[in-house]
């Protein structure tokens, strides 16, 4: 199963290895991992898929809470998120394919970011699912790059969170 965490986490130098290097040594496997600053420039936010049933994830979760550099820890299991991806990919499109592509990146709300002669670049937001059924809509027509991020999610407003704070500074 899919467990989603979010770490709020010291914006400094080698933050992300130590996190990443306590994931390695306990052999967690990350799903993935997207992180970004807040609006509290000392501070970033790391969002972290990780695949595994409950009883792994809680070791997960206790390991991230004893690093220093870590500030806050919340596990969205049963919680009701809004999770988004992002990707650009870069479709094969010869002139006489283009409105048909376009029609494609209508469908599913994505935006041309980019065009050229035998190629349009399009960018995807939405629940990875959406963005699953976007690539398998375009593989037809040949893939010529895809990049994506990892998951970002918050929690909606109107549920109780839990919460498990490792400084009591902040």
């Amino acid at each position: 199963m899919k467990h989603i965490l979010s770490a709020l986490v010291h914006n400094k130098p080698g933050v992300l290895a130590h996190v990443a290097g306590m994931f390695a040594a306990r052999a967690f496997n990350i799903d993935s991992l997207a992180v970004g600053r807040t609006d509290d420039p000392s501070l970033s936010r790391m969002t972290i898929v990780v695949v595994g049933d409950d009883r792994v994830v809680e070791q997960v979760r206790k390991q991230l809470a004893k690093i220093v550099t870590v500030v806050k820890v919340q596990d969205f299991a049963g919680m009701d998120v809004v999770a988004r991806d992002l990707m650009l990919i870069s479709i094969a499109c010869p002139p006489e394919k283009r409105p048909e592509i376009l029609a494609l990146v209508e469908m599913f709300q994505g935006k041309v970011v980019d065009i050229g002669i035998k190629f349009v670049m399009v960018e995807v937001a939405g629940p990875e699912n959406k963005i699953e059924a976007f690539i398998e809509a375009c593989r037809p027509y040949g893939i010529k790059n895809l990049v994506r991020t990892g998951t970002v999610a918050m929690p909606r407003q109107t549920q109780t969170k839990t919460e498990h704070n490792t400084d009591n500074s902040i």
